[in-house]
């Protein structure tokens, strides 16, 4: 959300996308609409690629694996570390990867392709060049709910309320830690008119 703050042209087309699937009367965005939203997608992987879920991820070379590094075979019990931000900030595989930009996942983007696949294998031809829940065998088994939710409230927030600077600097911070170096401040505008719950309408 963050991001979407600073880049208000962003927040106006994802907007537009959710407006376009979603009619006016209906009350959230639902499950059924998050997969035709390829706009949200682009948003979220960016937001992924940009902030990995954890800053690494350590993994052990086992006896029937082939890694070789330099030239040279990594024997079984070697400990890798994979650093995920230097990963997402590396120059070699993306474009200006500092900046936050979701049209490079969409079609024909830099983020198409095996290479940036989230489901990766060990072993696959692709070059993987983020893995926000890991990848291969120990991939994260709740990568799917959690791109769900991250869709669902993502959409339903941006859909619900207009997202604006709140005065002062606020930069998002992209060094790597499990929060945020400073809490999120914006201002919130509600964009659609409610009806008063039906059992609040007396009180």
């Amino acid at each position: 959300m963050a991001n979407l703050v600073k880049r208000p042209d962003v927040q106006r087309a994802l907007r537009e996308e959710i407006d376009a699937a979603v009619g006016a009367d209906a009350d959230e965005v639902t499950e059924e609409v998050l997969g035709r939203l390829e706009y949200l997608n682009a948003v979220i992987m960016e937001g992924l690629q940009l902030h990995p879920t954890v800053p690494m991820v350590l993994r052990q070379v086992m006896a029937d694996d082939q890694v070789v590094l330099d030239g040279r075979r990594l024997p079984a019990g070697t400990a890798v570390h994979f650093p995920l931000a230097r990963l997402a900030r590396d120059e070699a595989a993306w474009a200006d990867p500092r900046e936050f930009r979701p049209e490079r996942f969409l079609a024909g983007g830099e983020g198409e392709g095996e290479g940036v696949s989230l489901v990766a294998a060990a072993g696959s031809a692709g070059e993987i060049r983020m893995m926000p829940f890991g990848a291969g065998r120990r991939i994260c088994p709740g990568m799917g709910v959690a791109e769900l939710h991250l869709g669902y409230f993502v959409a339903n927030l941006v859909r619900e309320f207009e997202w604006a600077e709140a005065e002062g600097d606020h930069a998002v911070d992209l060094r790597p830690d499990l929060v945020m170096k400073r809490p999120l401040r914006a201002r919130l505008t509600p964009r659609r008119r409610r009806e008063a719950d039906p059992c609040c309408k007396n009180n």
